[in-house]
């Protein structure tokens, strides 16, 4: 007789993290019951719990909050095969896939058309998507005293490894350094993003941007990992040693998103992670028989943090992500 798959064993359903009553040196896997669907069928966010040996903090690590940013969940996934919980000090708590319906159905947004990441921390008696934050909020994210929230790129764009955080707050900017990304990004954390909503509650919290969606990329898969390897040692979890990056990351003291004034199909210049000055030519756009309609330049000196990489770009289509470099914190 074939034995089960130890992914075929029964997993437990859970309503809210039972941090308290999972013995020490253990892993285990969870379904969290986060809501039912249009049958009543319940809808679960898969659950990776690792305690160590003795108390201590409990991180956090969420991956797709959209349904699109796919290589957060091999982070998650790997960071628990790789962790020795007899030598771990406190509680990882690994959430692969937030959204789990939109993820099944390979979109990016929520069911009803939102985007999740735009509506944190939702609310208890709220619409379809509302509800779904809420609770992600409440049996989640709440236990938390540091989170690492993991994205990608959207539709047609790439990214660099980056990281968007708070830098003014010392305990922020020391999480987002030990990540060793190409380019940090101030970015103090807004309404609406689960990273705001966790800082809301006092939680200690960064976004990791993971390169590219519907892609298993395993250079940013291995940095990811490398990255939180490193906070863990630095919060005491385990005993290791700090990988220090080849290259210092880029610091940006804000950015913006640069736009198309004419549609057409659109070529974008500069790779990502890379330096362009003022009046630099950053894009062109050419019409349906192949005619140049427009040249784009930059608008000041900065850094790729990502850009547009579908041609066919609308008036008013982004097309580039560029970050200003220098400190203000």
């Amino acid at each position: 007789m074939t034995q089960p798959h130890e992914s075929e064993k029964k997993v437990p359903v859970i309503t809210t993290l039972p941090l308290n009553d999972i013995p020490a040196c253990t892993i285990q896997r969870f379904y969290l019951h986060i809501v039912s669907d249009g049958m009543g069928l319940p809808v679960y966010l898969p659950v990776i719990i690792a305690k160590g040996n003795q108390p201590g903090e409990v991180l956090g690590l969420t991956a797709a909050v959209h349904g699109n940013e796919l290589n957060g969940i091999p982070v998650i996934q790997r960071i628990f095969k790789e962790i020795n919980v007899n030598n771990l000090k406190g509680t990882i708590v690994g959430v692969p896939i937030v959204n789990v319906p939109s993820l099944v159905r390979r979109t990016r947004r929520f069911i009803d058309g939102t985007d999740l990441n735009h509506i944190m921390p939702g609310q208890e008696y709220g619409n379809v998507s509302s509800i779904y934050a809420w609770r992600l909020m409440d049996r989640v994210v709440k236990h938390f005293n540091y989170l690492i929230d993991l994205h990608t790129a959207s539709f047609g764009r790439i990214n660099s490894y980056y990281i968007r955080a708070d830098m003014q707050n010392p305990v922020t900017q020391m999480m987002a350094t030990l990540q060793n990304p190409q380019i940090i990004l101030h970015n103090p954390p807004s309404d609406g993003t689960l990273r705001g909503a966790a800082h809301a509650l006092g939680i200690h919290a960064i976004t990791l941007e993971v390169g590219n969606p519907y892609a298993f990329q395993r250079g940013m898969i291995r940095d990811g990992l490398t990255g939180i390897h490193n906070l863990l040692h630095y919060l005491g979890m385990i005993k290791s040693v700090i990988e220090q990056p080849d290259v210092q990351p880029i610091l940006c003291k804000d950015s913006k998103w640069i736009y198309t004034r004419h549609g057409g199909l659109l070529t974008v210049l500069p790779d990502v992670a890379t330096m362009v000055k003022k009046d630099q030519p950053i894009a062109r756009i050419k019409d349906v028989f192949g005619d140049l309609r427009k040249e784009y330049y930059a608008p000041e000196d900065g850094i790729v943090i990502g850009k547009e990489v579908n041609p066919v770009n609308q008036t008013g289509g982004r097309m580039l992500h560029l970050g200003i470099v220098g400190e203000t914190w």
